[in-house]
């Protein structure tokens, strides 16, 4: 059975930093693209950013873009979100999840496990 458990979420100051972690176990290969979402209060689940099998392509959503870094080390089963000049519009529940659709998927639909969420709260 897939797991996913998220962690390295918190409370943080605007232009702070956090990396937010996703430990992966049950997978019986490294075949799955791996992504971010998040969940604000009374919002949908939005695409934050994908990484391919391998690692070698990632997308991010434009409202991350050049300040999110999304990672993986497959030796050990780990997804990362390093997340950087944080804003209070960042504040949301974090997902991380796997997807065997294709290289770079970007929507919730095209992915097939979820772990539980990590929240994250930035302050102003």
């Amino acid at each position: 059975q897939v797991q996913l458990v998220e962690y390295g979420g918190g409370l943080v100051q605007a232009g702070g930093s956090l990396r937010l972690s996703c430990a992966a176990s049950g997978l019986i290969r490294s075949n799955y693209a791996m992504g971010w979402f998040r969940q604000a209060p009374g919002k949908e689940r939005e695409f934050v950013a994908t990484i391919s099998r391998i690692g070698v392509s990632t997308v991010y959503a434009d409202s991350v873009k050049g300040r999110f870094t999304i990672s993986r080390d497959n030796a050990k089963n780990t997804l990362y979100l390093q997340m950087d000049s944080l804003k209070p519009e960042d504040t949301a529940v974090y997902y991380c999840a796997t997807s065997t659709f294709r290289a770079v998927p970007v929507t919730v639909g095209e992915y097939d496990y979820w772990g539980q969420g990590t929240q994250v709260t930035v302050s102003s």
